[in-house]
């Protein structure tokens, strides 16, 4: 496996390790995490990001750059998305 996708990997696992553990000591809380995924706001930031910095990384770094265009894309939403909604 390329060291890029070994490292994108392990972040999203990490990702969804501090979600597991917040589920655990309090039940519902991943939902809660993970409701950015139901917000047009933050999966439009996502895309924008994305998208941009696809299209920055595929010219500098190949499709490494595509992976972690990725990653800050789903980070990005998170964080547009996170705060809205009720718990």
């Amino acid at each position: 496996m390329e060291p890029t996708l070994l490292v994108a990997a392990i972040v999203l696992a990490g990702l969804v390790i501090r979600t597991a553990l917040a589920e655990l000591r309090e039940p519902g809380s991943a939902r809660y995490q993970w409701a950015f995924l139901s917000d047009a706001r933050a999966l439009w930031t996502g895309a924008v990001i994305g998208l941009v910095l696809g299209l920055l990384g595929w010219q500098h770094a190949g499709g490494e750059g595509i992976v972690w265009a990725a990653i800050a894309a789903l980070l990005a939403a998170f964080v547009a998305g996170s705060g809205r909604g009720s718990r």
